[in-house]
């Protein structure tokens, strides 16, 4: 697919522009996120955006072999200081950030030098994924937890020094932190986010935010858009937030767990049919394919060292590869919702944090539940309890290194991905495995939880 006509989003790109003048926004940041689930930009003054949007923005691809510290690697199709990109800012996602005045925010499609499109743009990988769904009749929605811990800014240590001391789920928390957290959701609701709920979550200092499901990549926008909305929210208030996978080994991290349904038209495909727990025949076998490749979508969704220090048992991560009727301890989570709402029903892959790219994680949850749907695949008996107790359940990977192995077995993520990223993304991945070999988790942990 060719970048859309140029003078016409030259054009749009001057109207927008003149409303961000307006309302005395003077930059625009252009994002994405790399390989290694760091979040990459350039900015540009608003009276460049219409230029940035015929012409785009040069970039480096060097990037997409860059990792969690800023060394690289180099892949066969990707690497070294030749070459350059064009940063082109989707306009529909603009949006002016409430908690930094004066400047907004866009994502952004990458393209080649010549106009044609970058093959290892994750952000299209995740539109080629939602444009196969949508040939087969078939509309996914889907939506990102964010969690994150916050501690007082500059505290040197092995731990943070927390924001806040109530316990888990408590009230205490919000009065502690009642200011902050109502500067969130007050931004949060400026850039029209729609925010489901904001709670305590398990850890010292861990919150949780949840946002409304929506088309996969506007989903994964969401998923940037609002952890820098967080960022910008906690340092107001003389903050740090952590998003890495594990602030503090040992204890839960934080997740970025994904939820999902499926549609078609307006029939929702996760309830009212006669299979588990109301499923259609079309809701199990999709999610059948996504259990089957959670092994090496582990590689993806769980892309650093560090995340294996919160993939461990009894923690309600996710570590088993299973599937079950609100179980926490399994990988796949089925909710039906509320009886009187039938179309609440979804799945929540819980084995994911927030190292990951967002982009890369919706389009290879839909590639592999796609192909769960084509083959007709069908879903084993649930699992009910703690499989670390019951022992009914193969353990998911244990350390990065291990995922990669499933990872380069993937014909299905190989062709879906093509060639050019996925062996970028192998690079990058081996590459943080020989960063941290050796490491301890404490050092592990101190070196990744503020980096996403």
């Amino acid at each position: 697919m060719e970048r859309p006509d140029r003078e016409r989003e030259e054009s749009a790109a001057r109207q927008a522009a003149a409303q961000l003048t307006a309302q005395g926004v003077h930059g625009v940041a252009l994002a994405w996120v790399d390989n290694a689930g760091v979040s990459r930009v350039k900015t540009v003054p608003t009276s460049r955006l219409a230029h940035a949007a015929r012409w785009g923005v040069g970039m480096s691809p060097c990037f997409d072999v860059y990792l969690v510290d800023d060394s690289s690697v180099t892949s066969p199709h990707i690497g070294g200081p030749d070459g350059d990109l064009r940063l082109f800012p989707d306009l529909d996602r603009l949006t002016v950030l409430a908690a930094r005045p004066g400047w907004a925010w866009a994502p952004v499609d990458r393209y080649e030098q010549h106009g044609g499109p970058y093959t290892a743009c994750q952000r299209r990988f995740a539109r080629r994924a939602t444009e196969a769904a949508a040939a087969r009749g078939l509309r996914p929605r889907m939506g990102f937890e964010t969690e994150w811990v916050v501690a007082r800014a500059g505290a040197e240590g092995p731990e943070p020094a927390y924001a806040c001391a109530g316990p888990a789920y408590g009230m205490a928390r919000v009065t502690e932190l009642s200011g902050y957290l109502g500067d969130i959701l007050e931004a949060l609701a400026a850039q029209r986010v729609d925010v489901l709920q904001l709670h305590p979550e398990y850890s010292p200092g861990q919150f949780e935010v949840s946002v409304a499901p929506t088309d996969p990549v506007g989903a994964a926008d969401l998923a940037v858009l609002v952890r820098e909305t967080i960022r910008a929210v906690s340092l107001d208030h003389g903050l740090d937030a952590f998003f890495g996978p594990v602030v503090v080994p040992g204890g839960v991290g934080n997740g970025a767990h994904l939820h999902l349904s499926l549609w078609e038209d307006d029939r929702p495909l996760f309830s009212g049919g006669d299979g588990p727990y109301g499923m259609t025949r079309e809701c199990e076998a999709f999610l059948a394919g996504i259990l089957a490749e959670l092994p090496a979508l582990l590689a993806l969704g769980a892309p650093t060292p560090a995340s294996y220090l919160r993939l461990a048992p009894s923690r309600w991560a996710g570590a088993f590869q299973c599937w079950g009727l609100e179980n926490r301890e399994a990988a796949l989570r089925f909710i039906t919702g509320a009886p009187d709402a039938p179309g609440a029903a979804n799945a929540e892959v819980k084995c994911f944090d927030p190292a990951a790219n967002p982009y890369l994680v919706v389009g290879a949850v839909l590639t592999a539940g796609l192909a769960g749907l084509d083959a007709g695949l069908a879903l084993p008996p649930p699992v009910s309890g703690d499989p670390a107790a019951t022992g009914v359940a193969p353990r998911l990977p244990a350390s990065l290194g291990e995922a990669v192995e499933h990872f380069e077995r993937s014909g299905l993520l190989r062709d879906a991905l093509g060639d050019a990223l996925f062996e970028a993304l192998v690079a990058v991945r081996k590459g943080e495995v020989r960063l941290f070999d050796g490491v301890p988790p404490e050092e592990i942990a101190a070196a990744t939880r503020g980096r996403y």
